[in-house]
């Protein structure tokens, strides 16, 4: 692996800040370091111990001229993130010093990295496995505490030593049906179609439990899109900045002011939600107003929770009713707002017109904000897989991978309760062990590589 070539690539987002980094992997980057960074009293970059920070200045390879004052980190393989000679050139972060160290390096022999290349070249070394490299980026874009725990736990191998486990259960199924297969003339103690299927039947309900936990992961990973709904001046724009303890949306008693739909994420009890604050929805021929309805429409169809707002001190209209029968079927909270004023609304019809939960809130007064969040939070995890009791699936990619596994297992296991021939049973466990394959890497395609580093940024 070391013949590649040796890239380079800002490691930092680009901008003002107390340091940026530059980093250089490959068989080359301490040679080519060597050119770009002089050190004091004529020291040698090559001879550097490993792991060991160094002042020096970075310059022009050319020229000479001084680019920047920098630490320089000589890290030698196979003890480096990608197996690989690094070298990590901490400048001043501004923008022009980083940038005109990059330009050096490449004019000194590197190559610009591609995203993610970083962490492709530990996957491909065998540092990680291709999951624990997923879990790379899902680290870098956690949006809670909680989230950031998930990921922590893909990139230390809890997912991929479960994986491995199944398969190796896999493995030894297989052996007992080709040896059977094999050696079917000769006096071998073999084990019965009975265990063999007993055994599948387990890791059949292994692969059933880490499919149950995605649920959990993805919230967990993506968030939780949340749309508040309702007609016009219920209080939508209120209750989102009670919600986020801050004046994010505008309020104004004028009737339709939210015209576009207004995001903001919110943090509860580590779950990610994503508030929509959308449109009033009525009749309009306004054309602007009409196109932010349309808006609010798609979005309570695309929304995993929906909180119908209702104005509490006023009484039923049609667009009210229109909201109610949208969302009857769907995961949704009604919110009664405005309860500090006297109260007109037709609770009756709002109980016959929806069976889901129903709370009485200030938006204001920030009244009954607490049970509201505890309900959403309820809404998407109660009866879920506890993040803290075993391993979390959070990905999409690996959900996919395990359905086709489960479905190879219980084609195997239906297989033997007809008594097909063990060569039908053996070919179908041979793809649950490609299907699991998919997952750590072992069978993914060079397509699908691409892809997934692609979602990398440039330096990881």
């Amino acid at each position: 692996m070391s013949s590649r070539d040796t890239i380079a690539a800002i490691s930092t987002p680009l901008g003002e800040g107390g340091i940026g980094i530059l980093r250089l992997s490959g068989g080359e980057s301490i040679k080519i370091a060597d050119k770009i960074v002089i050190l004091p009293k004529g020291k040698k970059l090559l001879k550097a111990d490993t792991h060991q920070i160094s002042l020096g200045h970075a310059v022009n390879p050319k020229t000479k001229e001084v680019l920047d004052e920098v630490l320089i980190t000589v890290m030698r393989a196979p003890k480096t993130y990608t197996k690989e000679d690094i070298v990590e050139i901490n400048c001043h972060g501004g923008i022009i010093a980083l940038q005109e160290t990059l330009r050096a390096a490449v004019e000194a022999g590197a190559r610009l990295a591609q995203p993610g290349e970083f962490t492709k070249r530990a996957f491909l070394n065998g540092r990680i496995d291709l999951a624990q490299a997923e879990a790379v980026i899902d680290i870098v874009c956690s949006k809670t505490k909680e989230g950031l725990d998930v990921a922590m736990k893909q990139l230390e191998g809890g997912l991929s030593k479960k994986i491995s486990e199944i398969r190796q259960g896999v493995t030894a199924v297989l052996v007992q049906l080709e040896a059977s297969i094999d050696f079917s003339d000769e006096d071998l103690e073999l084990l019965p179609r009975e265990e063999i299927q007993l055994r599948i039947q387990s890791l059949n309900k292994e692969i059933e439990t880490l499919i149950a936990s995605s649920e959990t992961g993805k919230i967990y990973r993506d968030g939780v899109d949340v749309v508040i709904a309702g007609r016009p001046n219920v209080g939508k724009s209120s209750l989102m900045n009670a919600l986020l303890r801050e004046a994010r949306a505008i309020v104004t008693p004028v009737p339709g002011t939210t015209r576009d739909i207004v995001e903001e994420i919110i943090n509860l009890g580590g779950v990610p939600f994503k508030l929509r604050d959308t449109a009033g929805i009525r009749p309009s021929k306004d054309e602007v107003e009409k196109i932010g309805v349309e808006l609010s429409h798609k979005a309570i169809d695309e929304a995993d929770v929906i909180l119908a707002i209702f104005d509490g001190s006023e009484s039923l209209l049609a667009e009210d009713l229109e909201i109610l029968n949208k969302t009857n079927n769907r995961r949704t909270i009604i919110v009664i707002n405005k309860i500090d004023l006297p109260q007109k609304i037709n609770r009756e019809k709002i109980d016959k017109g929806s069976k889901v939960k129903q709370l009485d809130v200030s938006a204001t007064e920030e009244v009954g904000l607490e049970d509201l969040e505890k309900a959403m939070l309820d809404m998407v995890l109660l009866g879920r897989v506890d993040r803290g009791t075993g391993v979390i699936v959070a990905n999409v990619r690996h959900r996919k991978a395990l359905e086709k596994a489960k479905k190879n297992t219980s084609e195997a296991l239906q297989g033997i309760s007809e008594g097909v021939p063990e060569e039908f049973i053996s070919a179908v466990l041979r793809d649950v062990l490609d299907d699991l394959g998919e997952i750590s890497g072992e069978t993914v395609k060079e397509n699908i590589l691409e892809k997934i580093f692609s979602q990398f940024c440039v330096g990881k």
